[in-house]
């Protein structure tokens, strides 16, 4: 045992790996949400007769074992692709019964399984933003994903965009000076490339390659500072107004006993409340709901104020409150109904990510030049 485990080294980041952690991810996303649709669609039918029920965590299960079959007996760079939709598809298939498994009833449609699988998601979320930073590497590291590089080579689809960045990557092996070995090798290698032997492959640019060019060629033509900033301050006032309307709807109807009464016996037959329990924690979302629309106007406010670096931030910080915590209330009560918003929140999000990272960074370094020059 001392042996095998004397040779397990520093691990090594795939290169590339975020992008099939993205695959996963919405391979996930889809699989539950169009399971979900299906079977709503169809009235939840069931495949087997008499005592078999064969539920789809099983057809979960076996999509996570060919996922991870896949790269075991195979080594070519379509694998991890392959496998990260089935692997995606499998967990989504898995954690859509999880309602089956937290309770003695085996209740599908339990209202903790919601929450549960948007944290699950969520989890995932952070595992791929985590990954797709960009990590230090040292000369084992551009090693590793040289060699990985060269099955272009085996496959005679070497591309000389992709000759180029192995040049740079052995090249900056070859010139360290701390791994001689590593630096022969990789001059060996960079000796072969240069060489008339290597088959060389037209410039084929992939379908997500040409979907990126189009997305960044629809973003010269159409997207500007002025539009973007108007779009995401309506969405943000739109959710804003959206989650403080429910809460008014609330604090109104406390003043009349019978509304009052009629929409928590409405909440109690709807089953989204069964308890005072239940109704505490009804109430807490609908509070923390109201909060977060409060500052999602105020800051779709400073937006249109021209407040652009403090609306940013506070839309920023409001939507990561909703995203990450408020949304597990939501998902509780209101089921997998909230996706469509919960998306629209998060495609919010990653619009004022760009927005901030496109034109507040660019105003800060153009604010710095302007003090070191005394201007």
């Amino acid at each position: 045992m001392d042996r095998y485990i004397s040779r397990v080294r520093k691990p090594v980041r795939r290169e590339g790996g975020e992008r099939y952690l993205l695959f996963t991810l919405l391979s996930f996303a889809a699989s539950v949400a169009l399971t979900r649709l299906f079977l709503e669609l169809t009235g939840y039918p069931q495949i087997g007769g008499g005592e078999l029920h064969i539920a789809h965590v099983l057809w979960g299960g076996l999509l996570l074992f060919g996922a991870a079959l896949l790269p075991l007996i195979f080594a070519n760079r379509w694998v991890y692709v392959v496998g990260s939709l089935l692997a995606g598809a499998g967990v989504g298939l898995f954690i859509d019964e999880v309602g089956k498994f937290i309770t003695q009833s085996n209740d599908y449609f339990h209202p903790s399984a919601a929450p549960i699988v948007y944290a699950f998601f969520l989890l995932s979320v952070m595992i791929y933003l985590q990954v797709r930073r960009p990590a230090a590497r040292e000369a084992r590291d551009e090693l590793y994903h040289a060699l990985d590089g060269l099955q272009e080579v085996l496959d005679r689809d070497l591309e000389p965009s992709e000759r180029l960045t192995l040049k740079v990557r052995l090249r900056k092996i070859a010139d360290n000076d701390r791994h001689p070995d590593l630096a022969r090798l990789a001059e060996s290698l960079l000796e072969y490339l240069a060489s008339e032997e290597v088959h060389m492959a037209p410039e084929s640019p992939s379908i997500l390659d040409r979907l990126l060019e189009s997305l960044r060629q629809l973003e010269k033509r159409w997207i500007t500072e002025r539009r973007l900033k108007a779009v995401l301050a309506g969405g943000l006032a739109a959710l804003g107004i959206l989650a403080l309307r429910n809460l008014i709807v609330i604090l109104l109807a406390s003043r009349d006993p019978s509304r009052l009464e009629s929409m928590i016996t409405e909440l109690v037959v709807g089953g989204q409340v069964a308890s005072i329990t239940g109704m505490f924690w009804f109430s807490a979302r609908m509070a923390l709901e109201g909060f977060v629309g409060l500052l999602l106007v105020i800051s779709a406010g400073l937006l249109i104020a021209n407040k652009n670096r403090s609306g940013a931030s506070l839309g920023y910080v409001a939507l990561l409150l909703s995203l990450a915590a408020i949304n597990l209330m939501v998902f509780y009560f209101e089921q997998f109904s909230t996706i469509i918003p919960a998306l629209i929140q998060f495609l919010l999000l990653l619009g004022l990510m760009y927005y901030r990272r496109r034109y507040l960074t660019t105003a800060i370094y153009l604010s710095t030049e302007v003090v070191e020059r005394g201007g």
